[in-house]
């Protein structure tokens, strides 16, 4: 049966036919409908994991006990699991263990455009980069295979574009894939530095073999064109530009086997045309291993290192008429992402932003607001580094009454990377004031369900952490909490916080207004009366607000009824809202 399917959906899709067994991740746009979409499989067990290490580190476990696993992230999410994936490259696999993750060229969402090949190249691990969502079902199928015929972990590369963009995937039946015996081997398992020192040889004999497949491979194709005067050699989306400009004019290598590089295929392909062309997204990957081959390519010296590649500009760097592949030739207004009508961040930043506070933000959709008009955040580094990074910055500065500083840090956050530096706050002593901003949920990347919530991938229960009794037991003793649409209590108790002499933990608690279950209140309304044209209701930024005809205007139709506007207003001009 034939459908279309998102990128993400045909990995699922993929995981499923192979047999995959256990799935273990956490969601990082643009990788995070690969395990959604795993989890509506009955026989796939689906988890989110509370970060990126834990899941890499339980799909290990199932492999090692004989079921093929698989562990799913965004490319900075990689950066986490990385401790694991290197020494995983050692010990080999028991069951088939594919790491699937996704880049962002563009950095749609995301902090960096890190390009995850390098940790392929630098863990000497194999690496599939499909191009559409036929081969991304069909890649991570074959990743399987590899995993177990080469006894390594196998990465699958995904990038927005091919997560996110939709096309024809033929649905099969599902392989009976058996679990394989466990059998105990201490020398091949336990990383301990003798046995490390014998498995390195090993790791090496596998790159030469996976060099030689790739010399082979169906994963690795040329396309040949009538007129040989230009090559390009490709992978992932940057083909299906490649196509999209220029048809079957130019002859094309198509890698699908990223890492390692083949050799002589790329020597022939270069041998039989005039010029050759390299075309890759982020870094000069495929470049570099060309021009180590000694032959002369171009690449980056006409295409951009940095940002998302596109039909025209591609066109562009050969001469070709790039409005041809314009989607359109009028001005598009820009619309800059802003936290949502109702959200519960909003109230505890405008406190911030009115009290003036030093604020070391993190990685999650209160990120916006740093955003104009509350420009409330100082910094936002990685997950958790807010937490870790005030108790550096208090003791940069040491413990003076002018320093006033605080981090933000949402729930799911916290849960990744956040406990640790709390920890080490109580440990080593600063008066440090962390925020908890509780949504309920992990907001950003829609939705998902985490260790504090109460409910797994599924929405069944789940076990529930208490955020309050957790904080404390990391050695915190103040310990309060707010409901950020009381804009008095917020301040009162941020106030006492950052006087106090201890370490201290605010939990600035409200579900997130999109949640299926957060009824709305009546929208409010102005009393243009009233209104004197202050905008004193402006200062918080909520999308519902606006001027008009010289007053102030609540959009009705996104308007929740929150009521922090209406705890602004110095006229009483904003009426209504009461359930």
């Amino acid at each position: 049966m034939k459908r279309l399917m998102l990128g993400n959906e045909a990995v699922a899709r993929g995981l499923y036919e192979a047999g995959c067994a256990v799935v273990s991740s956490y969601p990082g746009t643009p990788s995070t409908e690969i395990t959604e979409f795993a989890a509506k499989y009955d026989e796939i067990y689906s988890e989110w994991a509370p970060n990126e290490k834990v899941a890499l580190e339980v799909a290990f476990g199932a492999s090692l006990a004989g079921a093929r696993s698989a562990c799913c992230m965004k490319h900075v999410g990689l950066n986490v699991a990385a401790d694991p994936l290197f020494t995983l490259s050692y010990t080999g696999v028991n069951g088939g263990l594919v790491v699937c993750v996704a880049d962002d060229p563009g950095m749609h969402s995301s902090q960096n455009e890190q390009d995850s090949r390098h940790y392929a190249i630098a863990s000497k691990v194999p690496m599939l980069e499909p191009s559409d969502s036929f081969e991304a079902k069909e890649f991570t199928k074959i990743a399987f295979e590899l995993s177990e015929e080469y006894d390594t972990p196998v990465i699958l590369r995904m990038c927005t574009r091919i997560a996110h963009s939709q096309g024809i995937v033929e649905a099969c039946e599902p392989k009976a894939i058996e679990t394989k015996e466990y059998v105990k081997a201490p020398q091949k398992y336990i990383m301990a530095p003798a046995n490390a020192i014998r498995r390195h040889p090993f790791v090496e004999e596998r790159c030469e073999k996976l060099t030689a497949l790739a010399e082979t491979s169906p994963l690795n194709r040329v396309e040949w064109a009538e007129d040989k005067k230009l090559g390009i050699i490709t992978a992932g989306t940057s083909y299906d530009y490649v196509k999209e400009v220029f048809g079957d004019r130019v002859s094309v290598l198509k890698l699908g086997l990223v890492n390692p590089l083949p050799v002589d295929i790329i020597k022939d392909f270069a041998e039989k045309v005039e010029r050759v062309v390299v075309i890759e997204e982020l870094d000069p990957v495929i470049e570099n291993h060309c021009k180590a081959l000694g032959i002369d390519v171009d690449g980056k010296n006409i295409l951009p290192i940095c940002g998302e590649f596109s039909q025209g500009l591609i066109a562009k760097a050969f001469g070709l008429d790039e409005k041809k592949f314009t989607k359109s030739e009028e001005a598009i207004p820009v619309r800059p992402p802003v936290m949502c009508a109702g959200c519960p961040h909003r109230g505890l930043f405008y406190i911030l932003s009115k009290n003036k506070l030093t604020a070391l933000g993190d990685i999650g959709c209160y990120t916006l607001g740093s955003a104009a008009p509350l420009g409330a955040l100082d910094s936002v580094l990685c997950m958790g580094a807010s937490v870790s990074g005030i108790h550096g910055f208090n003791k940069a500065l040491g413990e003076k009454s002018e320093n006033k500083t605080v981090c933000v840090i949402g729930d799911s956050t916290f849960m990744h990377s956040g406990m640790t530096g709390l920890a080490n706050i109580a440990y080593n002593g600063t008066n440090s004031t962390v925020i908890i901003v509780d949504n309920s949920i992990t907001g950003m990347t829609g939705h998902q369900h985490n260790p504090t919530t109460g409910y797994n991938i599924k929405g069944d229960p789940a076990g529930k952490i208490d955020l309050e009794a957790l904080c404390r037991a990391l050695g915190i003793n103040r310990v309060r909490v707010v409901d950020p649409y009381d804009l008095k209590e917020t301040e009162a108790v941020i106030r006492e916080e950052v006087a106090a002499n201890e370490p201290s933990v605010i939990i600035s608690r409200r579900p997130c207004a999109l949640l299926k279950y957060v009824k709305a209140a009546p929208a409010l309304t102005i009393d243009t009366d009233k209104c004197r044209s202050c905008k004193a209701c402006m200062k918080i930024g909520c999308p519902a607000i606006s001027m008009k005809d010289g007053k102030a205007f609540i959009d009705a139709t996104l308007c929740t009824g929150c009521g922090l506007c209406k705890q602004l207003c110095p006229f009483k001009a904003i009426v209504g809202g009461e359930e």
